[in-house]
């Protein structure tokens, strides 16, 4: 690996060193070094791109790191991985993608993720975006997210994208069963003339399944942000999305929300608030010695990161 590759892994998902756990790295569209642990096997899959991850049952306090990196021009990746936690199973998973682009040519990494969680296991994923590079070309990633969980699973998800990324369309689906529990963050930047297109649709068919949703974003310049929620309540369970945005310049977010109460025991809640910087904020900052740039920065930086 060179210092690229380090920069990359470093920022999608901590790896500059190899990790002592289980990982998958990929470059370029070909595997560039794997490992795996007597708890938590990688497969490749024999018919596509991609790989199995197995977790076994009882497994604690293990992670796995799957990140991407691509550095050159005119590729378009497509990996399908899935994911089979097993029963009682508690794990945290990094996966995410770095591309740096010095080229006019465009590279797209397109990531199908399924997770099949068991009963009562518990995964936290972490997925990290960058766009980096001097080049035209385009830095384009459509990541989709499929999630299964089956009785008193919980998953937590953390999302990433902060700027670099020319082009996004992040999906993601999920279906809970009895007791199943999914909470969603999402952070996202976009600037210049970047777009960033976000679906949820996520299906309550459990008795007192749960999920919540909480999506910060700022758009900067002429970017453009759309975010869409579908919810579906079909037992008794709760529902929140949360969806706040900022603007600046001649920035444009769309919030746009789907609520079905299949059942009269679902509650189901979309909250959101998209606007500029509060003015007050800024001059408080400002009579600090910062100028208004300066300002602005660090309560986007809060506001993603905080």
């Amino acid at each position: 690996m060179d210092k690229i590759d380090e920069m990359l892994l470093e920022k999608v998902s901590d790896l500059h060193k190899i990790s002592l756990g289980a990982f998958n790295i990929r470059k370029n569209g070909q595997v560039l070094d794997r490992k795996n642990t007597k708890e938590i096997e990688i497969v490749p899959k024999k018919n596509k791109n991609g790989i199995d991850i197995i977790v076994q049952p009882n497994v604690k306090n293990k992670a796995v790191h799957i990140p991407v990196i691509i550095t050159v021009g005119g590729l378009n990746d497509l990996v399908y991985n899935d994911f089979y936690i097993g029963e009682n199973a508690d794990v945290v998973i990094v996966a995410g993608c770095g591309i740096h682009n010095n080229t006019d040519e465009t590279s797209t990494h397109n990531g199908i993720h399924s997770f099949h969680l068991a009963k009562n296991s518990h995964v936290k994923y972490i997925e990290r975006h960058v766009g980096e590079g001097t080049g035209k070309g385009g830095k384009i990633l459509n990541p989709i997210t499929k999630i299964y969980q089956k009785e008193n699973s919980s998953m937590e998800i953390e999302t990433l994208q902060l700027g670099g990324v020319t082009s996004s369309v992040r999906k993601t689906f999920a279906k809970l069963a009895e007791n199943a529990n999914l909470h969603i963050q999402e952070n996202i930047l976009t600037t210049e003339n970047q777009t960033a297109t976000t679906l949820f649709k996520v299906n309550l068919v459990g008795k007192k399944s749960k999920v919540e949703v909480v999506s910060h974003s700022v758009a900067k310049d002429n970017s453009y942000q759309e975010f869409k929620s579908n919810l579906i309540g079909a037992n008794e369970c709760f529902g929140h999305v949360e969806c706040d945005g900022i603007l600046l310049n001649n920035a444009r977010i769309i919030s746009i929300p789907m609520i079905d109460a299949k059942d009269s025991e679902s509650s189901l809640v979309h909250e959101a608030a998209i606007g500029k910087i509060a003015g007050d904020e800024l001059i408080k900052l400002m009579t600090l010695g910062l100028n208004q740039e300066e300002a602005e920065n660090m309560i986007i930086k809060g506001f993603l990161m905080g």
